[in-house]
Parts: structure tokens; sequence; C-alpha cells
């Protein structure tokens, strides 16, 4: 397993988590095995700053959620190996009525490619040879590092976005044996002195390591 720093500062819910069920994403396809989403919240859980007629029945504006324009920061050291920029940042959809044809559209985001599914991004080695920590979905114009930088932990590296095959501004952060979306094999991910929130309780335990579940909130710095 692969043991990094949370990329975020603040409360972060999880979704999709690899404590829950593996493949996470319920895929093996581009290296998804055992990836993990972070969508920011507020301290009552919140995701978006108000809701209106527009929650209920169509898109909103990508700035109406908390993550949007998050930093983005390095989770290890490592050397970036990998960007892509100039995806469209789209609205975000809580609406079923605004899910339904979007969900039915993804197949046609698979075949136009791995860079219009995982949309702007970074990626960086950790050693030669890797592995390599793939962030995903981020906001475009954001990215502040280029390939050949060495970047260390904690340090910004872009904005969160909502570009690719993303419903709402989040993090999607994934570990794999190789810089090609299409061959890549995931591979096991844990975070290191973090507090969660499990089950809406009100004070957190204290992470010294571990991979956190399903529904929970987290937040840097045990």
């Amino acid at each position: 397993m692969v043991v990094l720093a949370l990329p975020l500062a603040g409360r972060w819910l999880i979704q999709n988590s690899p404590s829950r069920r593996v493949p996470s994403h319920g895929t093996d396809l581009m290296g998804e095995r055992y990836a993990i989403d972070f969508v920011a919240v507020d301290e009552r859980g919140r995701t978006a700053t108000r809701s209106d007629w527009r929650t209920v029945l169509t898109t909103e504006p990508p700035e109406r959620y908390l993550a949007f324009g998050r930093s983005i920061l390095a989770p290890a050291d490592g050397i970036v190996a990998r960007t892509h920029d100039g995806e469209t940042d789209h609205p975000g959809r809580r609406s079923q009525l605004a899910l339904l044809p979007y969900m039915l559209g993804q197949a046609a985001r698979v075949r136009n490619g791995a860079d219009a599914v995982a949309g702007n991004s970074v990626i960086l080695a950790l050693r030669d040879g890797g592995p390599y920590v793939a962030l995903v979905h981020l906001r475009r114009g954001s990215l502040r590092v280029r390939v050949g930088d060495a970047v260390t932990t904690g340090q910004p590296l872009a904005q969160c976005g909502n570009s690719g095959n993303s419903t709402q501004p989040h993090l999607h952060l994934q570990v794999m044996d190789s810089l090609d979306f299409a061959h890549a094999r995931g591979v096991p991910v844990g975070f290191r002195d973090f507090r969660e929130w499990v089950g809406g309780a009100p004070h957190p335990l204290t992470r010294a390591t571990g991979v956190p579940a399903e529904g929970s909130v987290v937040e840097a710095g045990a």
C-alpha cells in the first residue's frame, strides 16, 4: 500500500472509498481499482453554498460548490510526470433530472479517451518507474506545475474543478503502476495523520494511517 498525506485542506466528504468495495468505482479500467473521491463540505456537511430551483430541476454553476477552486496539494514528494489541461469545467448536477442525461452520455466520454474522462490532471511519479499518483478533475487553467518539476508534500499543484467525467466539483485520486491510463493497474492507497468523522459522530477519530470510510468526513492534521 502507498501511504500519502491528504492532498487537501479543510473538511472533505469521502465517496467511492476502497474501504467499502474494490473496485471502488465499480471498474478496473484506467487504474481506478483503489481510487477515492473527495468532496468539500462545510461544518454542516453541505457541499454547496446555496440551493434553489436549479438544484431540483437542472444544472448549477460550479462556483456554487465548496470544492470548486480549492487548492489541491501534493500528497507526497515526487516528480511531475504528466499534466493535462484545457478541458472544460462542467456545470454541477444535483438534480436527478440533470443526472440522467449525463449518465447516458458516459459511454461516449469513455470512447473519447482517458483525458475526456479524467479531465484536467496532474500525475506524480513517486519513484523512477512509479508508482504514480493521479489527481484529476482539476480546474481548467489552474495548474501550477509542469512536467519535470520536483514537488514536496503539501505544495499547491492546482485547483479543484469539475472537468472530465464529473457531476460536481471534487477531487478523484488514484495510485497506479503506469502513466498510461489505458493500461494502468490500480495500487492500494492509504493516508496518514488525519481526523475522521464517521457516521455523523460529533467528534472525530484520530488516524495515524488508514483508508477513510465511505461517507465519512476527513481533515488533515491528526
